[in-house]
């Protein structure tokens, strides 16, 4: 990981990538300046919603050409190295949002923990979790707000909302995932995020709490069928998505799982065992169709050692404006950001993830997504 950072750095300082302005726009003194790093699947989606909310957006992607952002009002496109930005070029940045994927994105927040001047949200996902340069945030006065998706992201904060009611929780489950509405193909799936980072929850250990201590167990163990409201049994397995709550959320047990067809992960194990899975071929297998009908899906539950339990479930199918896990992810990052623009300084200096926000934002968040047809079924947030 070191020597990725030290390369991509070195890259970043040589500048080997010029961008290219392809539609610029005008800003306004009344909107906020928000500068979009990634421009995927879930990047094109918060860039667009910010801008159609009015704030002035810059959009960074190392191919541009995406059908969705070009001509757009309020958004000013550049085509190259995100990495190889110089934030000193632009004026009056109100806030930075990373939506890279992998390791390439961690290696962008290293490097944002740095630029002081503004507070950056950190949607990108990968195996080394941002946490550990916290105390070099507050050294250089930055400020980030990681891991703001639908899980992890709002299944921290609904987990941290148990907890505040409930106090210390006996038992904690987050299952979720984004997957066609029918079984399709010969995978039964398709990636509605980097299938690269997909493997990489499938490959990943899981760290969850059992017994109040944490501990590792293989990716993709515990195997078990749950039915899904609205479309019947599924399969549900380990995955290394609690990060963060693994210690800000007391628990005795806490695990997070992650929702296919069956099927689907046999398939996976039954190739790997055999040597004949080429993660080139999947890339293309489990490539996103905006043609073929998707939802995503997540329940959260929690229990106390009384037997009070608390769950949300959260759901959507998709729409004009995005696929579900777009719409899921993207309405939690921009409900963040939003947040953040209202009250500059809703987080001090240093690296929080999102179970620290307070109340009144999580319900914010929830009523926005409502009010975008996602629906949620649970408990109210208490103010």
């Amino acid at each position: 990981m070191k020597k990725l950072l030290n390369q991509l750095l070195a890259q970043k300082n040589a500048k080997m990538y010029t961008h290219r302005h392809l539609n610029v726009k005008p800003s306004r003194r009344n909107m906020a300046v928000i500068h979009c790093l990634g421009a995927g699947l879930v990047g094109s989606y918060v860039a667009k919603t910010l801008a159609i909310r009015g704030h002035n957006v810059h959009v960074h992607d190392l191919n541009i050409n995406n059908r969705q952002l070009v001509g757009v009002q309020n958004i000013t496109l550049h085509e190259g190295d995100a990495l190889d930005i110089s934030f000193s070029d632009y004026d009056n940045i109100d806030m930075v949002i990373n939506m890279l994927p992998g390791d390439i994105g961690h290696a962008l927040t290293t490097i944002l923990v740095e630029e002081s001047a503004f507070p950056s949200v950190d949607l990108s996902f990968s195996e080394y979790t941002p946490d550990n340069l916290n105390e070099h945030a507050k050294d250089c006065g930055g400020r980030i707000l990681w891991d703001v998706g639908i899980a992890p992201g709002l299944s921290n904060m609904l987990l941290a909302e148990a907890y505040r009611v409930l106090g210390r929780l006996k038992n904690a489950e987050v299952r979720v995932g984004g997957n066609p509405t029918d079984p399709i193909g010969k995978w039964n799936y398709m990636a509605p995020f980097s299938p690269k980072d997909v493997i990489a929850e499938y490959t990943r250990p899981a760290r969850v709490i059992r017994k109040g201590e944490e501990i590792v167990l293989p990716a993709i163990s515990e195997r078990h069928i749950i039915h899904v409201p609205e479309r019947g049994e599924m399969e549900a397995f380990l995955t290394d998505g609690l990060r963060s709550v693994l210690n800000s959320i007391p628990a005795i047990d806490m695990s997070e799982y992650t929702v296919r067809w069956p099927g689907h992960i046999q398939k996976y194990i039954d190739e790997r065992d055999a040597g004949t899975l080429n993660e080139e071929e999947l890339l293309i297998d489990w490539w996103f169709d905006t043609k073929i009908p998707e939802f995503t899906w997540m329940e959260v539950t929690a229990t106390d050692h009384d037997g009070n339990n608390l769950k949300w479930e959260v759901s959507d199918y998709g729409g004009d404006d995005g696929s579900s896990m777009a719409r899921t992810t993207g309405l939690v990052t921009v409900g963040c950001v939003e947040a953040w623009l209202k009250d500059p300084n809703m987080l001090p200096t240093g690296v929080h993830a999102p179970e620290s926000l307070p109340p009144i934002v999580v319900k914010s968040i929830i009523e926005m997504m409502k009010e975008n047809r996602v629906e949620i079924k649970g408990p109210d947030i208490i103010i």
